[in-house]
């Protein structure tokens, strides 16, 4: 992607989180009604109205880009550049008054995701990056941690219902029993700790797109690979996650592929 529409485009990015932020702490200090929607997940008026503080800055900033947002759906074509938005992932923590929520905002460019930012507003952090240009928290480079070997590595999971229906789930015990510590951080959380150094390996079987686009991003750009639990690469379909340090995710993948049945 050209780099005279990534800076312009990061930078409206991170305006558009700041204008969310703004949205979602005015709303967390007076709280909120909660509707459900179609599927059965919740929505509130916090994710509506940062959508549209969202959408107004990018549609500004990059006029011949797509949209599809979280509450609003997709306006404009696939196919050219593309922003993936959603205003508040997590929802649930939000409502439940836990401060495990984002805003997550990421720009495709066809098939590939060139940059991304992750704002967690009531956590106290935000992160950014573009491809090429590295991974920042607060401003501040970051790397992911040079763990190689299993015994060492720290595992987080998030949602995992999916992987305990098939032959990945008795893998997934033995990552656990040969692993250092198993948390389940979740959300956007255990992406940032992990671009940050401080976790070495992710996994998650029942995402979307939308949630994660923005931290594919950040974890690539941190210098760890993000596929799908099958080594995939990431696309608009995208439904699982295995994200790591180089050496961990590579360990990992082989065993989840011999736990499913596949060759190495």
């Amino acid at each position: 992607m050209n780099s005279d529409i990534t800076v312009p485009a990061l930078a409206a990015a991170r305006e558009a989180a700041a204008a969310a932020t703004e949205v979602i702490r005015h709303y967390w200090r007076r709280g909120v009604e909660v509707e459900l929607k179609a599927d059965a997940t919740p929505v509130t008026v916090a994710d509506r109205e940062a959508e549209r503080a969202i959408r107004q800055i990018l549609q500004a900033a990059l006029p011949q880009a797509a949209i599809h947002g979280e509450e609003f759906g997709l306006e404009g074509e696939r196919g050219g550049l593309l922003w993936l938005v959603d205003p508040l992932d997590g929802t649930k923590s939000f409502v439940r008054r836990t401060p495990f929520f984002s805003t997550q905002i990421a720009l495709m460019d066809g098939d590939e995701l060139v940059l991304g930012v992750s704002s967690a507003p009531i956590y106290g952090e935000t992160m950014w990056a573009s491809v090429g240009g590295g991974a920042w928290l607060d401003g501040e480079r970051v790397q992911v941690a040079d763990t190689a070997l299993m015994g060492e590595a720290s595992i987080s999971s998030g949602n995992i219902k999916t992987l305990t229906m098939d032959g990945r789930w008795d893998a997934f015990g033995a990552l656990i029993r040969d692993s250092n510590r198993i948390r389940g951080y979740g959300d956007f959380c255990h992406y940032h700790l992990l671009a940050r150094g401080s976790l070495d390996l992710v996994i998650e079987s029942d995402v979307n797109i939308l949630d994660i686009a923005a931290l594919a991003v950040i974890v690539r750009e941190a210098g760890g690979v993000f596929t799908e639990l099958d080594g995939a690469p990431v696309t608009l379909e995208t439904r699982s996650v295995l994200a790591g340090t180089p050496s961990i995710h590579r360990q990992a993948l082989q065993r989840l592929r011999l736990g499913n049945g596949q060759v190495r």
